[in-house]
């Protein structure tokens, strides 16, 4: 990769093929924990959250998009909290209204972060003449 694909704001073949396959993975991944979770709404029966893809593309998520990758990495520390507020179930599967919470919470920013994921990996990543111009700012560096 040259100077001037850096300038624009270009990723070689490999960096993207290996962004938009991390992404992909990962996006689904999240898709199938929504479902999951959707189902343990209907049916208030508990259920095992996947992590693995994101385990294994998290280098790559971490290098490309860092600004997502830091919240997906606290939702996928918060997976044992959501699991564990499904298994605790009262009178006839009723839920508390703090695990209540803890589960849409978990849900809802799953849903949020699996947008910001689909639209980070899209877009093309920061050139270098808007990283230099948001350190002049005193801004973030403009990266993610």
């Amino acid at each position: 990769m040259g100077l001037v694909d850096r300038v624009l704001g270009r990723r070689d073949r490999e960096r993207q093929r290996r962004l938009a396959a991390a992404s992909a993975a990962v996006d689904r991944e999240l898709a199938a924990n929504l479902e999951l979770a959707a189902m343990f709404g209907q049916t208030r029966q508990a259920v095992v959250l996947e992590n693995g893809e994101f385990a294994r593309h998290r280098a790559v998520l971490e290098s490309e998009l860092p600004s997502v990758f830091d919240g997906l990495r606290d939702l996928y520390a918060r997976i044992p909290d959501a699991e564990s507020a499904m298994e605790r179930r009262g009178p006839a599967g009723s839920l508390r209204p703090e695990d209540r919470s803890i589960v849409e919470g978990w849900e809802g920013d799953a849903r949020s972060l699996q947008r910001e994921l689909r639209s980070a990996a899209a877009a093309p990543p920061p050139s270098l003449a808007s990283l230099l111009l948001g350190r002049l700012r005193g801004g973030p560096s403009g990266r993610g």
